[in-house]
């Protein structure tokens, strides 16, 4: 069987893996991609891109709806079909665009097959190809977690990765996961007229650690679908659907068409043969990774994206992909990088963000500035003013830390306080900053004044604490 040699192999090519072998190519290093399908990325083909096209169709019908607050009439008449079929053509315009970068890669670059490692920077490939390479970067991304009890439902266990191939709406699902990705479908779906109830056995949504935000974002999304915490849950396939029941802080059964399971993506490991490596493994077969040069240990083996599951979010595939690409080109001479301030969001309406470090309140190393949007201007004028932000300082300078908040449009907002921790800012400082009146931005103001008071910062000359409209 065929032997190959490089300087640099990549196993995977999503997102991280395709940056990994570019950034390593354009050092010079000889590459090869290794994946088994090259199917196109998990952002464009099951992830970020098909589910912003089914909140996309939510949006537009909950306009319909709520259009009457001004006045307005509306009622939107929605085919379930055609939501379906615009969502996956959509979607297949991104994949295409990634396959078509793919395409372009230079002649022996892309190899399809499976790989394993038999050592430290070899590996076999499941078509008896073996290849040797100087270093190893691991970009093999996430895999499905489905929990025991819920796999023997068939057709009738939903996805992320068999949603968007249902031929049209269904009447009916009960989602599993009050993580991003479980909150994002379960709104979406509710709103484009699907009966929808969403379960979780942990106490809080979205993975915060912020409990006063937590509530506020519950409260909200209740109105869409019920919610239920701290339950377990007892599942039967029927004929033509499923028979769900749940117990601990509430007791209840319901009976769905589907059942969507985002209970998390774990790290995809499955037969890559890390044992082999003599790298130290934790007890969930993971090597420990340096996050500011992506190398496992002081082996030429570096990780780079959601397969470190460290910060499962695109932006940070990429620069883990370009850390671990430009390191193992240049092993033995690793050269660390500092990382970006922490930035995650989800997409539901309202959206929700976290930025930075976050702290644990109350914290003696921190103060806590808050601002709500009942009374926020902007937000009465659009009749979106519900939500809460609370970002984080440090308590000796007012230094901004973290953040906090749900909220409208706070994905843009979140934005901006990412780019002022990433410059070190204080509060005294970003209220020294231009605020354009009516906008939503302007609504985080009060947050900076109280952080300015806990610190007895001097509060900038331009802010004198009035906001028109609120």
């Amino acid at each position: 069987m065929p032997h190959l040699q490089c300087d640099v192999a990549i196993i995977g090519a999503g997102t991280a893996g395709i940056v990994a072998e570019r950034s390593a190519r354009r050092r010079g290093a000889k590459t090869l991609l290794i994946d088994d399908q090259f199917a196109g990325t998990t952002c464009t083909t099951v992830g970020c891109m098909p589910s912003k096209l089914l909140i996309a169709a939510a949006a537009a019908a909950h306009a319909a709806r709520r259009a009457v607050i001004f006045g307005i009439s509306a009622q939107p008449e929605i085919d379930g079909r055609a939501v379906m079929d615009r969502l996956r053509k959509e979607r297949d315009r991104f994949v295409a665009g990634v396959q078509a970068d793919i395409a372009k890669l230079p002649d022996g670059v892309k190899h399809v097959g499976r790989a394993a490692f038999t050592g430290p920077t070899m590996l076999k490939l499941d078509d008896g190809t073996t290849v040797s390479a100087k270093a190893v970067v691991i970009a093999t991304g996430s895999k499905l977690s489905i929990p025991p009890a819920l796999r023997d439902l068939g057709d009738r266990l939903l996805t992320n990765e068999t949603i968007f191939e249902l031929p049209t709406l269904p009447s009916s699902v009960g989602v599993v996961g009050a993580g991003p990705l479980g909150l994002e479908l379960a709104q979406a779906l509710s709103r484009l007229g699907v009966r929808v109830e969403l379960f979780d056995k942990g106490d809080t949504i979205a993975g915060l650690n912020d409990a006063v935000v937590a509530k506020v974002l519950t409260t909200i999304l209740e109105d869409d679908f019920p919610i239920h915490l701290g339950v377990d849950l007892a599942v039967s396939r029927e004929q033509d659907g499923i028979t769900l029941r749940w117990t601990g802080d509430s007791e209840g059964e319901g009976r769905f068409d589907y059942l969507l399971v985002a209970a998390g993506r774990p790290p995809q490991l499955d037969g890559l043969g890390l044992e082999t490596t003599g790298l130290d493994l934790d007890e969930h077969g993971l090597p420990s990774v340096d996050p500011a040069t992506m190398q496992c240990g002081s082996a030429p083996i570096f990780m780079a994206g959601d397969v470190d599951h460290a910060r499962p979010v695109l932006h940070e595939a990429q620069a883990e992909g370009s850390i671990a690409g430009r390191n193992a080109a240049a092993f033995p001479h690793v050269t660390p990088t500092r990382r970006m301030v922490p930035l995650a969001i989800m997409f539901t309406d309202p959206p929700m963000a976290v930025v930075g470090a976050m702290a644990k309140a109350p914290d003696e190393d921190f103060v806590c500035g808050s601002a709500s949007y009942e009374d926020q201007g902007r937000a009465k004028v659009f009749a979106t003013n519900r939500g809460l932000a609370n970002i984080y300082a440090d308590r000796q300078d007012g230094r901004l830390k973290a953040a906090v908040m749900v909220g409208p449009a706070v994905e843009h907002s979140a934005h901006l306080l990412a780019w002022a921790m990433e410059q070190g800012m204080t509060a005294s400082e970003v209220l020294d900053m231009p605020f354009y009146h009516p906008t939503y931005e302007e609504g985080l103001k009060p947050a900076f004044r109280s952080i300015c008071k806990a610190v007895s910062a001097p509060v900038s000359d331009r802010d004198d604490g009035f906001v028109p409209g609120t």
